[in-house]
């Protein structure tokens, strides 16, 4: 990040962070034993239980260990370890397992671990990572992303947010193969996901039996060649995180690269991000979770660019992290969620507006990330 950009926002900063302690210190308590996506009527809903598996149910621990990072408010510590035991029951159904792994252990467990060094919770990191690993097709070099033989050939760009998982279990146990499925991964990225100018594809259905790709599809954008943002977001954030962990000039170009296309598209919308930057004028749909997602990235890649480019990239984290403090967040304690209009999807005919518009659980993660680091927080969770 540049300094002088941050310091010229102490202001901000140090109030914005304020609030979110504030809420998130009540929400912590009031929300302990659930593993919340959204809010219905302003109370956290809970996916815990027959939904424990789904693939968000790491984003309210990996909050809870920022929040107990940057405060040492034991609160914040009591939940995030609620959380990791409640996502243990998902660790007895392996076969239900995904992609999505590492956003389920890695900010929980692996969190946990590197703060207190509690070896239970390595263990559940090690575990999950294996389970990663294991989704590597090695003919059609790429992860799998979900289960199932329809998707037996789908890769999808949310994938590259997962591979710090694999980062961290080679460095932990000494075991290269985690990293270089790691690295292949996000090379195959590169050529199959991330377009020349920056956009990407969301799911790729790729041959089996040798690298190649089949067919591009829409996935959760508008159609096969839009760009969905938050696609785009994950693409930002995962190609600086492989380029932190394996040092790949090519992975910060594409780092660059996608945040510059982030950034050029969010500026017609006050940097409140649309879902897809390739759909239609009218009607708008907005996600703020694709926004902060694009911005926590942007905070990393400016760390490791020149000082011009950590400017421009330390200034539009904070464009966007401050128009979506002004335009979507709500601080009232009658309300669990602390970023509202997210958005899951650009939405269909047969489903209009189902989960457009809306409290989602990464959107508080990643609000609460930047402001964290902004504040000059060391430990980074990824």
């Amino acid at each position: 990040m540049n300094a002088a950009v941050v310091e010229q926002n102490k202001a901000w900063i140090d109030a914005t962070w304020e609030k979110i302690d504030k809420k998130l210190s009540k929400t912590a308590i009031k929300s302990r034993d659930k593993l919340p996506y959204t809010t219905v009527e302003g109370v956290h809903d809970d996916k815990s239980g027959k939904d424990v598996g789904w693939w968000t149910n790491g984003f309210w621990g990996g909050t809870m260990w920022l929040m107990y990072a940057a405060t040492g408010n034991e609160e914040y510590r009591k939940t995030a370890e609620r959380s990791e035991e409640l996502l243990d029951e998902a660790l007895k159904q392996y076969d239900k397992l995904h992609h999505d792994v590492g956003f389920m252990w890695h900010l929980t467990s692996g969190a946990n671990y590197r703060i207190t060094g509690n070896n239970a919770s390595r263990m559940r990191n090690l575990f999950a990572a294996a389970s990663l690993f294991s989704r590597y097709n090695i003919d059609g070099d790429f992860i799998r992303a979900w289960n199932g033989p329809e998707a037996a050939g789908y890769s999808i760009i949310d994938c590259l947010m997962n591979l710090s998982l694999l980062y961290w279990a080679s460095e932990e146990i000494g075991d290269e193969r985690f990293k270089k499925i790691a690295m292949r991964q996000m090379d195959m990225s590169l050529r199959d996901h991330i377009r020349p100018d920056g956009s990407t594809n969301h799911i790729v259905d790729h041959e089996l039996e040798k690298a190649g790709v089949k067919n591009i599809l829409a996935g959760q954008g508008l159609h096969p060649d839009s760009c969905w943002s938050r696609g785009l977001a994950w693409a930002v954030y995962g190609s600086v995180i492989s380029y932190i962990h394996a040092g790949k000039e090519e992975y910060l170009d594409a780092a660059r690269r996608t945040a510059d296309y982030f950034l050029e598209h969010s500026k017609s919308t006050g940097y409140v991000p649309v879902i897809d930057f390739l759909a239609p004028e009218e009607p708008v749909y907005y996600d703020s979770t694709a926004g902060l997602c694009a911005a926590s990235g942007m905070l990393e890649i400016a760390k490791y660019v020149s000082e011009e480019e950590s400017v421009k990239y330390t200034e539009g984290a904070l464009r966007i992290l401050q128009a979506i403090d002004e335009k979507c967040c709500n601080y009232a304690e009658d309300e669990d969620a602390l970023v509202m209009m997210g958005s899951e999807r650009y939405p269909s005919r047969e489903d209009y507006h189902k989960g457009v518009h809306i409290p989602i659980i990464y959107a508080d993660f990643f609000f609460a990330e930047a402001l964290f680091k902004l504040k000059g927080n060391a430990f980074f969770i990824w």
